[in-house]
């Protein structure tokens, strides 16, 4: 069921590589509540993705940008405001890599040329995005900024690895600019701390289908799924939540404040 939330509103969307990815759902949702958006993910990504067919159920443009390449984020701004005749009011990040990860090296043997190549992806994209929407005066007044981030971000989780570095300086990323950006423009920046959620970047994570297990058995309401997750994203685009901003927002069925279940005590007890 759509509520127009969106209606009339124009966003950018990176990172959606397939059908599996929150970013694929979060376009669809998006573009059901009203909403008109470009979508943008790195060249290699366009190759080796579907976005093509995204983008035409969606009617949307595809522009390339490699988000560790400042001449790749002016252009895509400036053929963005080009093609919405303005700026936009909402952008979505939901990119994230890490080359230690999907080499399996551990983390306490990492690849420190590794280790920045993640970092610059999956971390600092946020600030050049952030920072190139300021000079292009590209986001409108209350517009909204999110990035999907996860718990392990505060917490250990095995096979993580250096994403959990990249998704803590992230959500540090989100607070800074959540302040500077709101008191110039009245933009907010949040991030999302999804549960854990079968997409291509998260099957690349060592154990990861224990982590949603887990997660089932200890969150009361089970995991959030990525068509929810895409639901919650409406809501923060929307000025439903016009005075949310610097947060880390857990979208994760209460698995982040739960100490221990019943289901996960009878499971220890086998």
């Amino acid at each position: 069921m759509a509520y127009n939330l969106l209606k009339g509103k124009k966003g950018i969307i990176f990172g959606a590589l397939n059908e599996q990815s929150i970013a694929w759902k979060v376009a669809q949702r998006a573009v059901q509540e009203g909403a008109e958006i470009v979508l943008s993910n790195a060249p290699i990504a366009l190759r080796m993705g579907e976005l093509n067919k995204l983008a035409e159920e969606c009617n949307a443009p595809v522009i390339g940008c490699d988000v560790t390449n400042g001449d790749d984020i002016n252009n895509l701004f400036t053929k963005t405001k080009e093609h919405f005749g303005g700026g936009v009011d909402f952008i979505l990040h939901s990119i994230g890599m890490s080359v230690n990860v999907r080499k399996n090296i551990p983390y306490y043997e990492n690849n420190y040329d590794f280790t920045h190549k993640g970092f610059d992806i999956s971390a600092l994209s946020l600030h050049r995005i952030l920072q190139a929407a300021m000079k292009h005066d590209a986001i409108n007044e209350w517009g909204s900024v999110l990035a999907l981030s996860y718990i392990a971000a505060q917490r250990y989780f095995p096979g993580y690895n250096d994403m959990a570095d990249n998704k803590a300086v992230l959500e540090s990323i989100a607070r800074n600019f959540g302040y500077e950006y709101g008191v110039t423009k009245k933009v907010r920046v949040n991030t999302i701390s999804q549960s854990p959620t079968r997409t291509t970047a998260g099957s690349g994570v060592k154990g990861f289908d224990g982590f949603i297990d887990f997660a089932e058995k200890m969150s009361p309401l089970g995991n959030a799924d990525a068509d929810q997750c895409a639901d919650y994203c409406v809501t923060l685009f929307s000025d439903l939540t016009k005075m949310v901003t610097m947060q880390n927002l857990f979208h994760d069925g209460g698995f982040s404040f739960t100490g221990v279940t019943q289901a996960v005590i009878d499971q220890m007890g086998k």
